[in-house]
């Protein structure tokens, strides 16, 4: 595992003098930091607007060092002044998911205990639906507004700002995970972490220069969307292309062919929807596409490489460890695994003893590296059992192969058990989804009349085909003959579209229970 003081990151850091304010020194100052439609932000317009955010917050709201502010913004050069302004001045931004609803809010903003929410006027109305005697610490509300609120704020503050002198190891920004199985957990990172992601996986994978330009489709507020356009660019001075409105593929091929990034990011149910989309896009300009989020099937990888000419790299990271932390690389791709670990990152596969499992079984995957948060806020319980001795429990299923790439084999509790065997629903997935009649499917277990289990697909087809009754039985034969007979599915059901996170992760505790109703009415 590589050190803070191994990458060269000193005790006395600050985040946004390395990601803001370097630029200037170095003479990027006229450089494109940012493109949102129309708008063009260079880093000297960053550094200043940054600056004054910085200096407002503290200046006109009272903001003090380890204050907690909640960012609940739509992806623009707002995002971007608010965070590095507020972490410049050792106060916590804390970016939330715009998806969410008034409960979840609440939930957050009462866990963090934050002092000021800034919000875009679209989103005000989820908000303003929490009583403010039920948030006592909630002293300012600031709104991006089509009035100019933000920007006539921006301009209390002055344009010079010192940066605090935070430790590089002191709290930065908070994450909060997208309690999908409970309540939103804060993942606390620190100053150096985002420095962390962009040495061992942007510069090292990517091979990123500041002549990039980034796309990231998975807004600023995920971990994943944070690095790719949020930090990664800011790393080498490059250009981040942010795009506010629906991750349609109509949207995002009229993204793609108007900015021309060179680097595209996105998640496996996304590629999967703009290959169902018919038409001739140019993409032309992007070198590398990259997936995370979910596992990417192999077929999926080979018809979009097919159709564009371009590779996709998919990767594994999480929220608790920031960003990626096993991937495939340029040089090393191998279609349907996660690749190979990052070199600065310690990783172990282990049995239900905390053994190590032999090459080729499915084991628990745990990571240790720099970039993983600190705790869980207000969570010593949590912490306690997902954060041990530095090692991460993801919670993700794996197996390793003896080129050392990761394979995925699902989440704990997605594991099927089928005739005492053990069925991972990622490999039946990766059989169906490469049927020329499959856009996307999900595998969950499901008890048979007997009350054993067995495998229960649901199937979302491309568009133009018809939901022919036969069609499920060819599916089936059609994953037997790629696979042993117990992995086939015993039942095939085609649905419009399958329920997914806000991070795009499948939600398979509805299709559990779906598959459970489907089998009761029969």
């Amino acid at each position: 595992m590589k050190t803070a003081a191994d990458l060269g990151i000193p005790e006395r850091f600050n985040a946004t003098a390395h990601f803001v304010d370097r630029h200037i020194a170095e003479g990027r100052g006229a450089n494109v930091a940012i493109e949102c439609g129309d708008e063009r932000v260079t880093y000297g317009e960053l550094a200043e607007r940054v600056n004054r955010c910085g200096n407002a917050l503290r200046d006109v709201f009272g903001v003090e060092t380890g204050d907690r502010i909640v960012l609940l913004l739509h992806d623009g050069p707002a995002f971007f002044y608010a965070f590095y302004g507020a972490i410049k001045i050792g106060a916590v931004p804390i970016p939330i998911n715009t998806l969410w609803k008034t409960q979840d809010y609440r939930f957050v903003l009462r866990d963090s205990g934050a002092r000021v929410l800034i919000v875009s006027e679209v989103l005000r109305p989820a908000a303003e639906g929490i009583p403010r005697g039920e948030l006592p610490e909630l002293l300012h509300v600031l709104t991006v507004d089509r009035a100019g609120s933000f920007e006539a704020f921006l301009e209390r503050g002055s344009p010079a700002l010192e940066a605090a002198p935070t430790r590089h190891d002191d709290p930065a920004f908070w994450l909060y995970s997208s309690g999908s199985t409970g309540t939103p957990k804060g993942c606390v990172h620190l100053q150096h972490d985002m420095v962390v992601c962009a040495d061992l996986y942007a510069k090292a994978v990517l091979d990123i220069s500041e002549d990039d330009r980034f796309f990231s489709v998975p807004k600023l507020f995920f971990a994943y969307g944070l690095g790719n356009g949020g930090y990664f660019p800011l790393a080498v001075g490059a250009t981040s292309i942010l795009w506010p409105g629906a991750p349609s593929p109509e949207h995002v091929y009229a993204v793609i062919e108007r900015h021309r990034p060179t680097l595209f990011f996105f998640v496996p149910t996304g590629f999967g929807m703009m290959l169902a989309t018919p038409g001739a896009f140019d993409l032309s300009s992007v070198r590398f596409a990259v997936s995370a989020g979910e596992s990417l099937p192999e077929a999926l990888y080979t018809r979009f490489k097919e159709r564009f000419g371009v590779d996709i790299l998919d990767a594994i990271g999480s929220t608790e460890a920031l960003h990626m932390f096993i991937a495939n690389r340029p040089e090393a791709i191998r279609a349907g695994s996660s690749g190979l670990l990052l070199d600065g990152y310690d990783a172990a596969l282990l049995d239900e003893h905390k053994r190590r499992v032999p090459s080729g079984e499915v084991g628990d995957l745990y990571i240790r590296g720099e970039s993983v948060c600190r705790e869980y806020w207000n969570q010593p319980g949590k912490t306690a059992q997902t954060i041990q001795d530095g090692w991460l429990r993801t919670g993700d299923k794996y197996t390793q192969d003896a080129d050392g790439f990761y394979w995925y084999a699902g989440r704990g509790d997605d594991m099927l058990k089928v005739g005492g065997l053990w069925v991972s629903p990622v490999e039946v997935e990766s059989a169906l989804v490469s049927h020329e009649a499959v856009q996307e499917c999900a595998v969950v277990g499901c008890e048979d009349a007997d009350g054993l289990t067995k495998p229960f697909a649901f199937v979302v087809l491309r568009v133009g085909t018809a939901r022919d009754p036969a069609l499920a039985g060819d599916l089936q034969q059609f994953v037997r003959a790629k696979l042993a007979e117990y992995k086939r599915p015993r039942w095939v059901e085609f649905r419009d579209e399958l329920p997914k996170t806000a991070t795009g992760k499948m939600q398979r505790f509805k299709l559990r229970e779906e598959a459970r109703r489907v089998r009761q009415s029969r």
